[in-house]
């Protein structure tokens, strides 16, 4: 075992510790105290002497500068304290001196990894530095998650309306009221308006139960072009009876009735009417009150027939009418008037109750079960709210026109009234008569005799035919029989030979709208 540490006498120093650089620290070895060295009074003292010995000051062992010039120092009192603390031992007294110091360089320093201890202390500028990438990439994260949503709820939004437009023209297409695509226009309107097309019709007849006198007019729905249109009939339009006699529409609905006018009606105009809707004046009353009044553009003032010089209705846009006030409107005629204007008066009404019926089948069948009246065996109550309420959506829509029949002196329709009305409103070409049913004849005098005309009626209803009246028109010298179906050839030949008219007058072209063979009667006719 080596006696020394680092050069110095291991029975005369010990080591106490380590300093701040790893430097072995030592310290005189005390020795055994004798009684002279721990007396305060000195060596030598004797307790029972007389006198008090003075205490002489302890001599405190100096400490070794191993960095110094070789002279002991006096110890800092904290290391003095430091080594009472750590190493001192009371028992030993400290030796007489330090050491004499080693000769030679002094021993080289040896230092280990155990003696480091490395602190890694956080650095100010990295930890800004750390929380501004993270800041930095944090911000980025969210402008890039906000840019996602923008992109989604973009793509959404257009998803969106795309499908509002496919939707929206959709229902236009079903509701065939896409502008491009309608029935009305271009290439499809014009095959729509040429060709076949499919028409409800019943006939309405007002009667005033107080004034006297009725107004009839048509109720046309076609369901080919969805369009609606009322065709007021003058009370003068001229109609042939079942048995082929002349007679005027007014004088059919007295004394005919409801069954025998259709007929008349359909054989004059080529009309299908389905059904007759009698509508008196106190159940127009009613029916306006249930629709909740009407709202009218009404062309004149009326009185109230009730209270002298009062008024009851008054001319003017958009005036609400109660039913008393529409039942007025609807009949009233001033002197000097023509029934057509009554008439239009009476469209007007009409249109202005559609307008607030329910378009809903069912409801319009409850409204006109509400008003208990009593309808022609022919047109059910169910029937009737069916065909209201789709002449109640045309009349909501815009879809729906009133028109008057213009017919000339006489009662007769003029060819272009049968060109415009006949053909475009009410259906277009005449149908071929039923099985066994007689065919149509229309005879328009041009001889400049009107007493031939009915002797060509007679005539003609003599021989198994049903006459329609094509009213006058310019003289001409030679009669002309005409049909347009080459299956009504050979009856347009049995016509000429009934009237008296020679083969040659039958010729193929173009014959009146609402006869199935026409006859133009010239001065050449006998009336035989």
């Amino acid at each position: 075992m080596n006696d020394r540490y680092d050069g110095y006498d291991q029975q005369n120093y010990e080591l106490v510790g380590y300093d701040e650089f790893g430097q072995p620290v030592y310290r005189p070895v005390q020795q055994a105290p004798s009684y002279e060295q721990n007396s305060p009074y000195g060596y030598g003292y004797d307790p029972y002497a007389g006198g008090q010995p003075q205490p002489q000051p302890q001599q405190q062992a100096p400490s070794y500068d191993p960095y110094g010039g070789g002279a002991p120092q006096q110890a800092p009192p904290q290391a003095q304290q430091t080594r009472q603390t750590t190493g001192y031992i009371p028992q030993q007294a400290a030796p007489p001196g330090p050491p004499s110091r080693p000769q030679g360089p002094p021993p080289e320093r040896d230092y280990r990894t155990e003696q480091f201890q490395f602190v890694e202390e956080p650095d100010e500028d990295s930890e800004d530095v750390i929380d501004w990438l993270k800041f930095t990439e944090s911000r980025t994260e969210r402008r890039e998650e906000a840019r996602r949503r923008s992109r989604n709820r973009g793509i959404a939004l257009v998803v969106v309306l795309a499908l509002c437009l496919v939707g929206g023209a959709g229902y236009l297409w079903y509701q065939d009221k896409l502008p491009f695509l309608s029935k009305e226009s271009g290439a499809t309107g014009a095959a729509a308006a040429t060709g076949p097309q499919n028409r409800d019709v019943i006939v309405v007849h007002l009667h005033n139960t107080k004034g006297g006198g009725t107004s009839t007019a048509l109720l046309v729905n076609n369901t080919t072009t969805k369009r609606a249109t009322t065709v007021l009939l003058p009370n003068s339009l001229a109609l042939s009876d079942e048995d082929g006699t002349s007679t005027t529409l007014a004088k059919s609905v007295d004394d005919d009735g409801s069954s025998g006018t259709s007929d008349s009606l359909d054989t004059l105009l080529g009309t299908d009417i389905q059904g007759t809707w009698r509508l008196d004046t106190p159940y127009l009353n009613n029916l306006v009150e249930l629709v909740g009044n009407i709202d009218v553009t009404t062309n004149t003032t009326v009185p109230d027939p009730a209270k002298k010089g009062t008024v009851l209705v008054h001319k003017g846009a958009d005036q609400t009418l109660s039913g008393q006030a529409a039942v007025a409107y609807a009949t009233y005629r001033a002197k000097g008037e023509p029934q057509t204007a009554q008439l239009e008066r009476f469209g007007q009404v009409m249109q202005g109750v559609l307008r607030k019926l329910s378009s809903d089948p069912q409801a319009a069948t409850t409204t006109v079960q509400t008003l208990a009246q009593i309808l022609d065996p022919s047109l059910t109550e169910k029937d009737l709210g069916a065909f209201l309420a789709k002449l109640a959506d045309r009349a909501k829509e815009g879809d729906y026109k009133s028109e008057v029949l213009p017919v000339q002196r006489g009662g007769a329709i003029s060819e272009s009234t049968a060109n415009s009305v006949v053909e475009n409103v009410l259906g277009g070409a005449v149908k071929s008569p039923a099985e066994g049913g007689s065919l149509r004849v229309g005879i328009k005098n041009a001889t400049g005799d009107k007493a031939r005309t009915e002797k060509a009626r007679v005539a003609l209803v003599n021989g198994g035919y049903t006459f329609v009246s094509g009213g006058t028109g310019t003289a001409v010298a030679a009669s002309r029989v005409t049909y347009a179906d080459a299956a009504h050839k050979k009856d347009a030949v049995e016509v000429a030979k009934t009237l008296g008219l020679p083969a040659s007058a039958v010729t193929k072209g173009q014959a009146a709208r609402n006869a199935d063979v026409s006859v133009v009667l010239g001065q050449n006719y006998s009336g035989r």
